[in-house]
């Protein structure tokens, strides 16, 4: 048996000003801050052995590959969709200062059980959707490293 070596690497500080529950909005991407952070992997996996790169449709999260993916011109990004953000029903929905929105009556039905979690997709759900996307993954880096 061949142990893969997969790193899964959350993209970037957001540019998010109006404190957006952004979820799988499109739209947005890196805050400077974020940028910068997307150089830094660049960086760091600049001399990794790694043959298979994989990211998230979400612009955010392309852009943080891109510097990593620059480093290694030789491979294409694949964009999968199970690398993606859990389902929300706050998503696109400012939560203000004090998370009013956590406070109107009409969002508690959508709080009523934090183990499913009620208000999206399962724990589970994600598990599984982001375990397969590994064990691919890792498929194709038999001879070197993997990059979610």
């Amino acid at each position: 048996m061949v142990n893969s070596v997969v790193h899964v690497v959350r993209h970037g500080q957001v540019h998010n000003p109006e404190g957006v529950l952004y979820g799988r909005q499109p739209g947005y991407g890196l805050s400077e801050l974020g940028r910068r952070m997307a150089e830094r992997l660049g960086e760091y996996f600049a001399e990794a052995n790694l043959v298979h790169l994989v990211s998230s449709p979400l612009q955010r999260a392309q852009e943080t590959m891109a510097p990593i993916a620059a480093a290694h011109p030789h491979l294409i990004v694949t964009i999968d969709e199970r690398v993606i953000e859990a389902a929300n029903v706050f998503e696109g929905k400012s939560f203000g200062m004090n998370n009013e929105i956590l406070l109107k009556p009409s969002s508690w039905w959508a709080l009523r059980n934090p183990l499913r979690p009620s208000w999206g997709e399962a724990y589970t759900s994600i598990a599984v959707r982001m375990q397969a996307a590994i064990t691919d993954a890792a498929s194709h880096a038999t001879e070197g490293e993997a990059l979610i």
